[in-house]
């Protein structure tokens, strides 16, 4: 008995290393040259100890026990290589990687769209189908999502030709769906309003779904100094004849961070499902410079109401003003209801140092709490690039924080484990 009592003792001591308070796992370094950053991560709904995260542009990491230990592999298709990997899992436990590839005939990596599906954990993946494949346009920043039944949603910008200055050149937000991410529905614009190809502040960028349980679905993304909104009630059948204006981006969602070469404050979303008086709440993140170029911050809003009504903004980060908190993600918890927003924050300094916090809310957005998950500040470096996104994922009170970090020159993929036990004590 006593033997057992030991053993017990060691596993929980054990778990509590490998969860412990915001110890910070390397999983990949490179040189600027041959950098990785933009990671993606996503948690198995069936088994939270089977963890994928994913980084541009190539890199795959992949744990069975909790994050204690990850295989690094690389991503290979036969369609070619792009960037913007994202990673999404359904109920089921299939996860889906997304990530821009190019033609045959094509140097440019942004024709294509393409899936990979995976139904052992991560450990082999298909040769991967197109999402969007269109030889005279340009894709660009998709983003993923699931509902209860398994179909699968991918909104990204198309671009009549990406960076072009021409005034007739055109981006619009695209969508399409599938029932096991190999054959995938004929792509359909959602916004009506487009934007210029310049990648910029008038682009259209940013569109990130959020499906409910009964079916409705929401797009939201930034253009023209706005956050915008698109829904369907009936899975992305119908939808709206205008584009719903939740509010000013207030210095559009292009961002001068010191240190960076680009930054963006592009939206998140997300809707809850859980049953009870708060299911189909969307809640929205963003982040931007309305209280001065010097003073980046994160905002948030809530709607109960199908967005057509949306609470004031609540400012996340809980600093004074005239510091820098940028690129946020916001996930929720499905089995709590309780949000996650990841961000940037130099709220500790003076120069260009920069930490990672997480803030965290366990009534539905009315309050939040910050915490510093990094173990040390880095130092933006315009010569390596920290990509477009970071990302978080949350599953039964554990949540998985991943971002991109620079030192000396090289940057590396960074996660942590948390419980949300260890948030609140």
């Amino acid at each position: 008995m006593l033997r057992v009592t030991l053993i017990l003792v060691v596993i929980i001591f054990s778990l509590k290393d490998t969860f412990g308070q915001f110890r910070n796992i390397k999983l990949d370094e490179h040189t600027a040259h041959s950098g990785t950053s933009g990671p993606s991560i996503t948690v198995n709904p069936r088994n939270p100890f089977n963890i994928v995260a994913a980084s541009a542009p190539d890199h795959l990491y992949v744990t069975v026990d909790g994050g204690i230990t990850w295989e690094n592999k690389k991503i290979s298709s036969p369609h070619g290589i792009g960037g913007d990997q994202v990673l999404v899992s359904d109920a089921k436990g299939t996860h889906y990687l997304f990530h821009l590839s190019n033609s045959a005939t094509e140097t440019n990596s942004r024709k294509n769209i393409v899936c990979h599906v995976s139904s052992d954990g991560g450990k082999t993946w298909d040769e991967g189908t197109f999402v969007a494949s269109h030889p005279d346009k340009d894709q660009y920043k998709p983003k993923a999502t699931t509902d209860s039944k398994g179909n699968v949603y991918v909104t990204w910008t198309q671009f009549d030709k990406y960076a072009s200055k021409d005034s007739t050149c055109q981006s619009v937000i695209m969508l399409s769906s599938s029932s096991n991410g190999k054959k995938w529905s004929k792509p359909v614009q959602i916004s009506q309003t487009p934007g210029n190809c310049h990648d910029e502040d008038d682009t259209v960028a940013g569109a990130i779904a959020a499906v409910t349980e009964d079916k409705k679905m929401y797009v939201s993304w930034a253009s023209h100094n706005q956050i915008l909104l698109d829904r369907s009630f009936d899975g992305g059948g119908y939808w709206l004849s205008n584009d719903i204006v939740i509010g000013p981006q207030q210095g559009g969602w292009h961002l001068d961070i010191p240190g960076h070469d680009r930054v963006n404050g592009l939206p998140g979303l997300v809707v809850e499902k859980l049953k009870g008086a708060r299911r189909g709440m969307l809640y929205l993140v963003w982040a931007d410079q309305r209280n001065g170029t010097n003073d980046t911050d994160i905002w948030f809003l809530r709607s109960s109401n199908f967005g057509d009504i949306w609470s004031m903004p609540l400012k996340i980060n809980d600093d004074e003003k005239g510091k820098h908190q940028y690129l946020p993600c916001i996930t929720i918890d499905q089995t709590t209801g309780y949000l996650y927003i990841l961000f940037y924050d130099r709220r500790d300094h003076e120069d260009n140092k920069t930490d990672v916090y997480l803030a965290y809310s366990t009534d539905s957005g009315t309050t939040f709490k910050n915490v510093k998950i990094s173990e040390a500040p880095f130092t933006a470096d315009t010569t390596a690039s920290l990509g477009d996104y970071i990302s978080i994922a949350a599953h039964k009170g554990i949540i998985i924080p991943i971002w991109t970090r620079v030192d000396d020159g090289k940057t590396s993929i960074v996660t942590t484990v948390i419980k949300q036990a260890d948030l609140i004590k």
